[in-house]
């Protein structure tokens, strides 16, 4: 299987560039990477946010779907 050099990624990127244009090509950019983040943080099992907020937690209290839906507005804020 041949590597990408250089070259060949300019040339993709003038073809993207062309085709979607300079209006759409920083959205499609972002969303993929936010995809390939969740993707990774989906394989390994979690991000480095989620054991920060286990270790963070000093009470024993139950987490209540609450409690959970507050933690995970807060990360993704």
């Amino acid at each position: 299987m041949p590597n990408i050099g250089p070259t060949e990624l300019i040339i993709v990127l003038v073809i993207a560039l062309l085709i979607l244009g300079p209006k759409k090509l920083p959205g499609l950019g972002k969303s993929l990477g936010t995809g390939m983040r969740e993707f990774k943080e989906s394989v390994t099992g979690g991000s480095k946010d989620d054991k920060h907020e286990l270790n963070a937690s000093d009470d024993d209290e139950p987490v209540t779907p609450e409690k959970h839906d507050d933690a995970v507005s807060r990360r993704r804020g």
